[in-house]
């Protein structure tokens, strides 16, 4: 709903306030009374899951991405297009556009809106952005990771040599390690089912696809794949709990566990999108 004339004096503060209330929640000081029962929860589980997954890594370099490029179709295969199209959901900056979209729509509605229909909006916000920084913290991460390994993709230079490495080269052929997309993907599919758990499966299903995408189009190889998933699970666990210890879309138990707080239901979000495209 676009604010009439006659409202449009209370519409642009009340968006400037949106606005500011929204940075200020994400950088306030910590306030959770149990923050530290949750990072040393959340450690011990980075420090295993960066242990199960860099011994994985490590075997599949040696034992089988040389192996593996074998099994691939051979690049540019016609019948791959739809491959093709599947795997540009995993890119981040589509996947960061339609999130930062829908973060614009809630702040441009929010305004115009009052009482329960607001709260309501604003709680969907505030899921938003953490999908929004789950995505893009560790994208970020992994983009200085591919410059510093400088890996080599598949059949680089002629040859499938897993061991193709220019360190800190900055080019696209010597970026394969971590993958993007899976990076990505993974990323997107725990935010998600951090705050909808009903949807883990389908996240899930998603995250798979978008990285034996990115194999058989022959763009990484599968410990490219596997680091990618690492670093976007273990960074969206990052900026889950720095939206839990804020009091943000999350509560902490009192063994640690980070569950998600009761949010808008999609009836309640229905009735909020009617009233505002009311005229």
């Amino acid at each position: 709903m676009l604010p009439r004339a006659g409202a449009s004096s209370n519409y642009f503060p009340g968006l400037v306030a949106v606005l500011r209330r929204s940075a200020a929640q994400l950088v306030r000081s910590p306030s959770h009374s149990r923050r530290a029962e949750a990072a040393r929860r959340s450690a011990r589980h980075v420090v295993q899951l960066t242990a199960i997954l860099g011994a994985a890594i490590i075997a599949l370099m040696y034992f089988l991405d040389a192996t593996e490029i074998g099994w691939m179709p051979t690049r540019g295969t016609p019948s791959l297009w739809p491959i093709r199209i599947l795997t540009d959901f995993g890119k981040s900056r589509y996947v960061l556009w339609v999130l930062a979209g829908l973060l614009c729509v809630v702040a441009f509605i929010s305004p115009a809106l009052r009482g329960q229909a607001r709260s309501l909006l604003l709680g969907l916000g505030t899921r938003l952005q953490f999908v929004f920084l789950a995505v893009l913290v560790p994208a970020l991460i992994g983009e200085v990771l591919k410059w510093a390994v400088g890996r080599g993709r598949p059949f680089v230079g002629g040859e499938d040599n897993v061991f193709n490495f220019r360190h800190f080269g900055g080019t696209e052929a010597f970026a394969s390690f971590p993958s993007g997309h899976a990076n990505t993907a993974f990323a997107l599919a725990f935010a998600v089912s951090a705050l909808w758990p009903q949807a883990r499966p389908v996240m899930i299903a998603y995250a798979i696809a978008i990285a034996l995408s990115r194999l058989v189009l022959l763009a990484h190889h599968p410990s490219d794949v596997v680091a990618g998933a690492m670093v976007g699970v273990i960074g969206a666990m990052a900026v889950r709990y720095w939206f839990a210890a804020r009091r943000l879309g999350f509560a902490i138990r009192g063994d640690g566990a980070i569950v998600p707080l009761p949010g808008p239901s999609l009836g309640h979000l229905k009735r909020v999108a009617g009233g505002a495209s009311a005229p």
